[in-house]
């Protein structure tokens, strides 16, 4: 910086001589050229009144040795008379060779205004000047007596060469005498500020040093030294000052900023801690908005979702695979994305095949050894990590990288990473706790199946997308025969393991898409959503009946017993478009079916007593 500033002093104190040379050459020469002319006029008003003195004394022939006189005065190197038209006309042309010589007599004469011309050789220079004469009504030389014209007219002109070599030699000694003030003056004036700004040039020099240590993230003292002005001292002062502020301040920021994701505090001076902080900054104001946002997901499902798609555009982790493990024993996988996958297998099948989730502390992929050996592919490293979700459900974290600069990447962004699995905890802790909640409500506490508030509900949207959809919907109404009995023999906690054991055989022989519901006491309705016809809906009702048939509940002391079961079949919308009435229908075939003698299945058909018994 100090070079660049005495530099920038030097070509400016250049630049100011040069000007300053133009300046004086120019206005020398204009100097000179001025007085040349206004000697030309002077010796022009001679030179007319001595022609005018000649014209009235009759002596013009002697004109010539009067010019001749005249041509003699210093620096006139040349004296000629111009005749103009308006006295060619009067007098007729004259034998004195007095016509226009060039093209500068001319245009004074056609002007009536004076012309010049500078000549500028190597080593001398000339004036040429051309004055004219014009008709003035002045008492002592009043044109308008001899000659016919008008005032003002041009009679002729007298044109003279000077010769200017005096003033062009007296402007080069200028140029060169300046020249040479100039620059002795540019070199003391430089030495002298030089001398003067050092201190303050130096000072500027280090501070901009430790300005641009600053911008990456190194903030240095400046030492103080006794030869610096007091100006340049209170400016060292007030920077260190500020430095130290600015360190205090920025590792406050950086300790409370790493609290948040769980990192300690590495703010050194070989670090940036502006950029570490504005990375952090970032990172948090990022982990807000994912908090704000799962809190507002429907499910958890949601909010794997929208936590893989953190991994992977905000990491960079391309494979990535969740698994959820409920009560520490059942394990699903919730999340998957890459395709590779080589532990979930291992895991579902046992729990504790698992390293993380047995040891609970993360597990990374070390080079010559196996870290878990559940990992079945050596071609890739791995980070796994778990976290606890409520009292007795984890989340395991499977990560997979191609390289080890991956794997690298990865662990310097994992105290972020770790940030945002510790928001997802709680809410989805919060969605399981939500969804048992619901499912209490929905579902029948003894069987596990859906419940009568559950059908109502979900009619709601079922029956709109059957009609839109135009599909057949199977409903069977289902009552165990004789079920009071069991209660009154062997009590109802026998009768509650019969119940139980029906919902279990009634789910294993029906589809998934189809809804099985506990509908009050030991009646239950079976659902056949999108069934292809009532064929088929009588041949899954009688399935149903001969299953719960043959199966066997153990009662007590290696007494078992078999019950039967009696079925409503109605079909939706073949038999009415109305649900109500498709039960309604099921529950009387259902009655037919105990009255006809039980353990059957009773397709609904229309007869005169329905319609007394519905209306």
């Amino acid at each position: 910086m100090k070079s660049k500033i005495t530099l920038r002093l030097t070509i400016l104190m250049v630049i100011f001589g040069f000007v300053l040379i133009v300046s004086q050459s120019y206005s020398l020469r204009e100097n000179g050229t001025t007085n040349a002319i206004t000697k030309a006029n002077a010796i022009a008003e001679i030179v007319k009144s001595g022609l005018t003195a000649h014209m009235v004394n009759g002596n013009m022939d002697q004109r010539g040795v009067f010019l001749d006189s005249i041509s003699k005065t210093e620096n006139i190197k040349k004296i000629w008379i111009i005749r103009g038209e308006n006295v060619v006309r009067q007098y007729g042309k004259s034998t004195k060779n007095d016509f226009p010589k060039d093209k500068l007599d001319k245009q004074t004469l056609n002007s009536g205004k004076l012309q010049y011309k500078i000549n500028d050789h190597l080593s001398s220079a000339t004036l040429r000047v051309t004055i004219p004469y014009n008709a003035t009504d002045e008492s002592s030389l009043n044109c308008m007596q001899c000659h016919d014209v008008k005032y003002g007219d041009t009679l002729g002109a007298v044109s003279i060469v000077f010769d200017i070599s005096d003033i062009k030699e007296a402007g080069i000694n200028n140029i060169i005498v300046t020249s040479l003030i100039t620059f002795f003056a540019t070199i003391i004036i430089i030495i002298m500020l030089n001398r003067l700004l050092k201190p303050y040039l130096e000072t500027l020099e280090i501070l901009n040093d430790r300005i641009d240590s600053a911008t990456n993230g190194v903030f240095k003292n400046i030492t103080l030294n006794n030869k610096l002005p007091s100006e340049a001292e209170k400016l060292i002062i007030n920077y260190n000052d500020l430095t130290d502020s600015l360190m205090e301040t920025f590792q406050e920021i950086d300790d409370k900023l790493k609290s948040f994701v769980g990192g300690t505090s590495t703010v050194t001076t070989s670090n940036n801690p502006l950029a570490e902080s504005k990375e952090i900054i970032t990172n948090l104001s990022y982990l807000y908005e994912f908090k704000n946002q799962i809190q507002l997901d429907k499910d958890k499902s949601e909010i794997y979702s929208r936590l893989g798609e953190i991994f992977k555009n905000q990491f960079n982790i391309n494979y990535i695979n969740i698994l959820e493990i409920d009560d520490f024993t059942k394990v699903t996988k919730v999340y998957e994305h890459g395709g590779l996958d080589y532990c979930s297998k291992s895991i579902i099948e046992n729990p504790d095949n698992c390293r993380v989730s047995r040891n609970a502390s993360d597990v990374c992929s070390i080079f010559f050894q196996k870290a878990c050996k559940y990992f079945t592919n050596d071609n890739y490293l791995y980070y796994c990590m778990d976290i606890e979700i409520g009292k007795s459900s984890k989340l395991i974290f499977n990560f997979i990288f191609l390289n080890e600069d991956e794997l690298t990447e990865f662990k310097y962004n994992l105290p972020f990473i770790e940030s945002y699995i510790k928001e997802v905890a709680p809410e989805i802790s919060s969605k399981i706790l939500f969804q048992a909640l619901e499912d209490s409500a929905l579902r029948d506490g003894l069987t596990g199946l859906y419940n009568r508030r559950f059908l109502d509900e979900h009619l709601k949207k079922l029956i709109p997308q059957a009609t839109r959809e135009k599909m057949n919907i199977g409903m069977l109404m289902l009552d165990m025969d004789h079920f009071k009995a069991v209660n009154d023999e062997y009590g109802h906690d026998i009768g509650d393991k019969v119940l139980q054991e029906f919902a279990r055989v009634v789910l294993e022989n029906v589809r998934d898409s189809d809804m099985v519901i506990r509908y009050g006491g030991e009646e239950f309705i079976v659902l056949l959503v999108g069934v292809k016809d009532e064929a088929d809906t009588l041949t899954v009702a009688n399935k149903i009946r001969e299953k719960v048939a043959e199966n066997e509940v153990d009662v007590y002391a290696g007494s078992t017993m078999r019950k039967t079961i009696s079925i409503g079949v109605s079909m939706f919308p073949e038999d009415s478009t109305n649900f109500t009435t498709i039960m309604k229908y099921a529950d009387l075939a259902l009655y037919e079916a105990k009255d006809l003698g039980r353990n059957q299945v009773i397709r609904y058909s229309e007869n005169k007593n329905d319609t007394l018994e519905l209306f």
